[in-house]
């Protein structure tokens, strides 16, 4: 009922400006159509020639038809004419004696309504059209001037149904959160005990790991009422609107204790204050203000608690962070193996799936992935599925949504003459024959030369057989020369090179940089951190880098940069040349079949060796040295 007398208000308004701007701009259009306007003393002319036939006078307007005239300029029979006089006193019976038919309209009295609403109508409809649109900004349902409300939204019987049980990789965070829960559910055992529960809880992760979920689940754990808003609901265009909605976010929160609010993209709200564009007067410090005062005024009795997430905890006030108001922080990171396996089995609980599907592969060969990715992942399989008519979802269709996910959709149509095409294939092989003969790397699990993604004409997939977090200096080394192994491929079979291992050296250059300024692996430089980056809290993100070193450090950084990159590129030469019939091999294989996956690959390179132990002597192997890795995900694109 709201809404229609709403719209039937504004339909009004529309006929009221539709109505004045035809009587303001339209009629007199209409009358210049209609009658031919002439001087006041040609009409008085013509009047006394008595040429005049009819004539209406309208206060000091005059208007008529003539009836003849000959001379170029003057009326002519028939024409309506009209004219304007300052003094029409006497007029009529001039021209009643001369033969005209005279009719005289009365003066129009212009009553105070039309007074009033020719004065005041323009200023009613700016202030109507202002509060219309002053009326929808506030989401369509709330009320004027209702700037200061929050935009949380309440769920108290339709509480998230999420429980821990639909979270999975994470199990440290939902311990501890439980503390959290059990003070929900029984505060008075805590307070018996003097105990104080956190009052603000800070989800701190990358990306799609789980925080929202992970938020939603505590409240339906907790089975409590939920408000969840994001941070950039509480800066507005109005100064001081973003303070006012945090004060009636806290004064409603008090209604409903014991509560959960939940902020998400908490750094939309509480970045570093000092700088904003305004100063002290930035409307996002106002709002931070009041959120700090806020979160200070919880009473000992207060059963509220404030959960709020971001990925950029770097970028947050340090008052926001100190104990008494964001007290716990919980590390939401990327999950492990077993934490992968997990959530896949989550999200694949209402989906069928054939007998051959092993989650365990599956999560061996997402590394580095988070749950959003995992999401996507199963839901790229299952729309492959439709598209190839199977009622069931195979390991096929999962591994090319692993592919999907990591490098992108197949591009099939992206027409690449032979010649190209054959230095993709000898690009991508010499990434795979490296790596297979560097000890210590990542298998190589897939190899390809099927354009994927915007970017990538070919590619390299290595795939770690487990999760590593130390990575020691000759691993990186090796990584280097297994980025740089396609150029030196290109450059042994063709004497040439190309742009196409441009994302190769980017990398590379980058590792032997960090090596270097961050690592403390140069003989030369020794264990020093050089550089530090500089940050714009306002921007969130990194601008430039503070050099703390003289320009004798820099020369000395880049000449050890490049050292470390010349020697990889050797290594890689070496291999290369070494197995150069096996590079021409592979690579005309793979030109035939287009991919090559992990048997196929570790066939051709044992065939190989096989041939080369039966032409050479039997040399005893030495035991390997295992050294930790960080998990790679290595995906060599060839661009």
């Amino acid at each position: 009922m709201g809404k229609i007398i709403k719209n039937l208000g504004l339909y009004l308004v529309l006929v009221l400006v539709v109505v004045t701007m035809v009587n303001m701009f339209l009629t007199p259009e209409e009358v210049q159509k209609q009658y031919d306007e002439i001087s006041y003393s040609q009409f008085l002319t013509e009047l006394e020639a008595g040429h005049i036939r009819i004539l209406q006078i309208r206060n000091n307007t005059v208007q008529g038809e003539s009836t003849s005239a000959v001379l170029q300029g003057e009326l002519h029979n028939g024409q309506r004419f009209l004219t304007y006089g300052l003094d029409v006193s006497g007029l009529a019976d001039k021209a009643s004696a001369k033969g005209s038919i005279v009719t005289i309209e009365a003066p129009q009295k212009n009553t105070w309504l039309m007074t009033l609403m020719t004065s005041l109508f323009p200023t009613l409809l700016l202030i109507g059209v202002w509060v219309y649109f002053l009326y929808n900004m506030q989401g369509g349902g709330g009320r004027i001037m209702s700037f200061g409300r929050s935009k949380a939204k309440l769920f108290l019987d339709n509480k998230p149904k999420v429980t821990f049980n639909d979270v999975a990789g994470c199990e440290e965070s939902k311990e501890e959160l439980q503390e959290v829960i059990h003070f929900l559910k029984d505060p008075e055992k805590f307070r018996k005990l003097g105990a104080r529960v956190p009052r603000g809880v800070l989800l701190v992760g990358p990306p799609g790991t789980g925080k929202t979920l992970l938020a939603r689940a505590a409240a339906g754990e907790a089975d409590v009422p939920f408000f969840s808003v994001s941070g950039s609901d509480f800066v507005e265009m109005f100064v001081g609107v973003g303070a006012a909605r945090v004060r009636d976010l806290f004064e409603q929160s008090r209604k409903y204790q014991p509560c959960i609010i939940f902020i998400d993209e908490m750094d939309a709200v509480g970045r570093h204050r000092g700088a904003g564009l305004g100063g002290g007067h930035d409307e996002r410090e106002q709002t931070l203000n009041q959120l700090l005062v806020e979160l200070d005024g919880f009473d000992d009795s207060s059963s509220t608690i404030l959960i709020a997430a971001t990925n950029r905890p770097d970028i947050l006030d340090p008052a926001l962070l100190r104990p008494g108001r964001f007290d716990r922080h919980i590390t939401v990171d990327r999950p492990d193996v077993k934490g992968r396996e997990d959530i896949l089995k989550v999200h694949m609980k209402e989906k069928k799936f054939a007998d051959d599907v092993d989650v365990s592969i599956l999560a061996r060969r997402t590394p580095g992935m988070v749950g959003a990715d995992l999401a996507n992942l199963v839901n790229e399989a299952a729309l492959l599925s439709a598209r190839h008519n199977k009622d069931k979802i195979g390991m096929e269709e999962l591994e090319e949504g692993i592919e999907r996910v990591m490098a992108g959709p197949e591009r099939k149509s992206r027409l690449i003459n032979d010649h190209e095409k054959k230095i993709i294939a000898y690009h991508e092989t010499g990434h795979a024959i490296v790596a297979k003969v560097l000890p210590g790397s990542d298998p190589v699990h897939k190899i390809s030369i099927i354009p994927r993604g915007h970017a990538a004409l070919g590619y390299t997939l290595q795939l770690p057989e487990e999760d590593r977090f130390l990575m020691s200096k000759s691993e990186l080394m090796n990584r280097i020369a297994i980025l740089l192994s396609g150029r030196v491929s290109e450059e042994i079979v063709f004497n040439d090179v190309t742009s196409g291992a441009a994302n190769d050296l980017e990398r590379a250059t980058q590792t032997a940089r960090q090596m270097v300024t961050q690592l403390g692996m140069s003989d030369k430089l020794g264990l020093v951190k050089l550089g530090n980056k500089r940050e714009e809290i306002f921007l969130g993100r990194d601008i430039s880098e503070d050099r703390n070193y003289s320009e004798e450090i820099a020369f000395a950084i880049d000449k050890e940069v490049k050292a470390i990159i010349d020697s990889c590129y050797e290594t890689a030469k070496e291999i290369l040349t070494e197995h150069r019939k096996l590079l021409d091999k592979i690579a005309g294989v793979l030109l035939e079949r287009e991919v090559l996956d992990a048997e196929e690959f570790a066939k051709l390179m044992s065939e190989d060796s096989e041939s080369e132990s039966e032409s050479k002597p039997e040399v005893p192997e030495l035991p390997e040295t295992r050294v930790d890795n960080l998990p790679s995900n290595n995906r060599d694109f060839m661009a």
